[in-house]
């Protein structure tokens, strides 16, 4: 009964992909878990689905007819904060940080463990759910009210950031990102300490997603509000 349950509650997925076979077999293998799928072959059909089914999550492969994945990533991230994650062949890939770089949250490798696939939807869906997260609760023990850094406000109760008195629309784990540095203000967070409290992830992961988000977090609220320590990870002014 739990099971099934919980398999009502798994979230829609856009699911845009060229290749029929990848498309059929990850698209079985993830309603096999409980989640609901709309499979497209190209960046067009993606748009137009997107569009129309209002999905929780939209998993991108980069190299798609039509519109390519970077593309449609963008287009989506104007009209949603839904969170997205692109599909791309090559780790080592431009694609993959122009994709983090349009508003992407993550990214997983073909050829890809389909277990390892399920477990990052479910965190961007939790990350997507609860933007607050742990590093909510940790600045509501040591703060009251909303936290302020000269023009910079964050307000942790109503998940609103202000800069100069004029509202800032950080996506969700661009918000979380926010928080874990606001939760430990002058203190260094290493990349592999955000990729496990911002990203969720209980294993290695590739700290450019980190880099990329922090970039366009600066690009927010301000360059010089986050430090970059050298060899350590990033810190938020005091």
């Amino acid at each position: 009964m739990e099971e099934q349950t919980q398999r009502r509650a798994e979230a829609r997925v856009l699911f845009v992909e060229d290749d029929d076979v990848i498309r059929e077999a990850t698209q079985l293998a993830l309603e096999r878990v409980g989640f609901r799928v709309t499979a497209v072959p190209d960046g067009l059909q993606g748009l137009e689905s997107f569009r129309a089914g209002a999905p929780d999550i939209a998993l991108l492969d980069v190299m798609v007819p039509g519109m390519d994945g970077v593309s449609l990533c963008r287009r989506i991230r104007d009209e949603s904060t839904v969170p997205v994650i692109m599909l791309s062949a090559r780790a080592d890939s431009i694609d993959v940080v122009l994709g983090l770089e349009a508003g992407a949250d993550d990214y997983v490798t073909k050829p890809f463990d389909v277990s390892v696939l399920v477990a990052r939807l479910r965190a961007a869906m939790r990350r997507f759910g609860h933007a607050g997260g742990g590093a909510r609760q940790a600045v509501e023990e040591d703060a009251e009210g909303p936290l302020r850094s000269g023009d910079l406000e964050v307000d942790t109760e109503g998940m609103e950031v202000r800069r100069g008195g004029e509202r800032i629309a950080p996506t969700p784990t661009e918000m979380r990102l926010l928080l874990e540095f606001s939760a430990a203000p002058g203190t260094v967070l290493s990349r592999d300490r955000l990729l496990e409290r911002v990203w969720d992830y209980g294993w290695g992961g590739d700290t450019r997603v980190v880099d990329v988000h922090v970039q366009r977090l600066r690009a927010k609220i301000g360059q010089d509000r986050i430090e970059t320590v050298r060899g350590f990870g990033y810190k938020l002014r005091a």
